[in-house]
């Protein structure tokens, strides 16, 4: 824009001395290009040019005026109308450059600005035309005109900018929700595939995450915590001599807290454990992926200042690649839940709209043909009532399944809530006494660990209520994360005692129990019956309820 207003100052002049005013808007200009994030000289610096073009455009003005009358011969009518044209075009020539702080002002949003600017200019304008020998350009229409025209363009840039910027961005495509699930489904298949051991457990993950920590920073215990719902954490694995109850709340006035809030390390000279007693040194470090945190790294040393600025550092190193592992299979794990959960919830739609409806036709028709029957027709009236017996036990077998399906583990009732809740729905139907055992912490399970040791224990339960011919069921539920071990056991035949059970339900069970990396356990159990279990992680050295606490058969 500079070049242009001096090549059309001087076609309009030919005075040299005139692009003293494109030195001036040079010089205006500068704290505009090379400070323009100083919200303050940048605004000053488009000032003095909205105020340095209103003076050189009455200055121009006036001296083409000037040329136009000094060419001609006398002062006549003509002459005079040719030199206020002359003016016209004077002004014109520097005019376009006051489009460069207006447009600036636009840019930034500040149409308040972009007026003011204009307003200042119109001042400017009004002044410079003011001076001149022979002719004041400011009496000329011409001149007054072509500053009305560029005020007015000036006016139009300002209050146009925000429309047109919205009509220039790109219209947003129409969501394709399945498209979209579709491709990142299949670019999660691919790159899971492509990862170290194929997994994206993330119990796995985070014992990983852990055992790299040992090479880098002194701790006598460690975990790892990731949110669980409810305000609270849950234990994805850990470490140490004994296992610790952590501090789960990330809404108490602790280390945990500020980590989670501030996204930044913290240490503190005490344990965050509510059972460790003792001094400690303890650094929490905020596991981030973008812009949200996703979980904590717990270390703890019983040596004070253990974690200085250069071990604090090595971890952070560590921690980083790390947190977008572990999001990708939290991620993982929600996608899967979720899809799991959904193909059950249809499953269970169909079987009650189409089987079990069609089941419950049968035995009305059963009914009435039993209705109908002549007296005398007894042994088909009892092959009937066999049918109709039949028929009412597989409409009961169908509506128990339908609960299974449709069982969840609630994110605040907790798992042996939703394990107790199965099992005496169970009993009741069969006539089982239930006797319950359970030892479950404040801190959470993984939700997709916690679905798998759900499905499990049904299996365990629907084996024993169907197989088993058990007049009791014990019912043991102990989690303490990482920790959890769910036992189910029965005083029935047992599996030795002919009970068919089939390798199906054994081989999916054992394949629920290997997904989550725990191990599943069957044994006899004395003096008659059979007990299954399923084992996740290590015990700690505490005593565990059971060994405290029993339920005495027929209890």
């Amino acid at each position: 824009m500079l070049l242009l207003v001096v090549v059309l100052t001087l076609v309009a002049t030919r005075d040299w001395f005139q692009l003293g005013w494109v030195v001036l808007l040079a010089v205006a200009g500068l704290p505009g290009v090379f400070a323009a994030r100083h919200a303050l000289a940048a605004t000053l610096s488009r000032y003095a040019e909205a105020v340095v073009v209103g003076l050189a455009a009455g200055s121009v003005a006036a001296d083409t005026a000037a040329d136009t009358l000094g060419a001609g011969a006398a002062a006549t009518a003509a002459t005079a109308g040719a030199a206020g044209a002359a003016a016209g075009f004077g002004a014109q020539a520097v005019l376009p450059y006051l489009m460069v702080p207006v447009l600036g002002a636009a840019l930034r949003r500040r149409g308040r600005e972009g007026l003011a600017l204009l307003g200042v200019a119109a001042a400017a304008l009004l002044l410079g035309g003011l001076v001149g020998d022979p002719l004041r350009p400011v009496t000329e229409p011409a001149y007054l005109a072509a500053g009305l025209l560029w005020l007015v363009v000036g006016a139009v840039v300002t209050l146009a900018a925000d429309p047109v910027r919205q009509l220039m961005q790109p219209l947003e495509p129409t969501p394709q929700p399945y498209a979209e699930a579709t491709r990142l489904l299949t670019q999660l298949r691919s790159v899971a595939r492509s990862l170290p051991g194929a997994t994206l457990d993330p119990g796995g993950i985070s014992e990983h995450l852990l055992e790299e920590l040992r090479s880098v920073a002194p701790a006598q215990r460690a975990a790892v915590l990731s949110a669980s719902g409810g305000g609270r954490l849950g234990v994805l694995a850990q470490t140490g001599a004994e296992r610790v109850d952590w501090e789960t709340t990330i809404d108490a006035d602790s280390a945990l807290a500020d980590a989670w809030a501030s996204q930044q390390p913290h240490t503190a000279n005490r344990s965050q454990a509510r059972s460790h007693h003792g001094g400690a040194s303890a650094l929490v470090v905020p596991l981030v992926a973008g812009v949200r945190t996703i979980g904590l790294v717990i270390l703890e040393s019983d040596a004070a200042n253990a974690y200085p600025k250069d071990v604090v550092d090595a971890v952070t190193g560590v921690t980083g690649p790390a947190a977008l592992r572990l999001e990708a299979a939290l991620l993982f794990d929600d996608v899967r839940s979720l899809a799991t959960n959904e193909e059950r919830q249809r499953l269970a739609r169909e079987i009650h709209d189409g089987v079990a409806q069609e089941l419950v036709m049968v035995g009305y028709g059963i009914d009435n043909a039993l209705a109908t029957l002549p007296e005398e027709a007894t042994e088909t009236a009892e092959d009937l009532r066999t049918l109709r017996g039949e028929v009412t036990r597989v409409i009961t077998e169908l509506r128990l399944s339908l609960f299974e399906l449709r069982s969840e583990v609630d994110r605040q009732g907790g798992l042996a809530a939703a394990i107790a809740e199965y099992a005496r729905t169970i009993g009741t139907s069969a006539g089982l006494r239930v006797h319950f055992t359970f030892d479950e912490s404040t801190a959470r399970l993984p939700a997709a660990t916690e679905a798998e040791l759900l499905r499990i224990a049904q299996e365990a339960i629907t084996n024993a209520r169907k197989h088993a011919g058990a007049a009791n069921l014990w019912v043991t539920c102990e989690v303490d994360p990482p920790y959890a071990q769910i036992e189910i056991s029965d005083d029935g035949k047992g599996i030795d005692g002919g009970r068919p059970d089939g390798h199906y339900g054994l081989a999916i069970m054992a394949e629920r129990a290997e997904r989550i990396r725990g191990r599943l356990e069957i044994s006899p159990r004395h003096p008659s019956g059979t007990t299954v279990a399923v084992v996740l992680g290590t015990p700690s050295r505490r005593d565990s309820v059971r060994d405290s606490v029993s339920a005495p058969e027929g209890e």
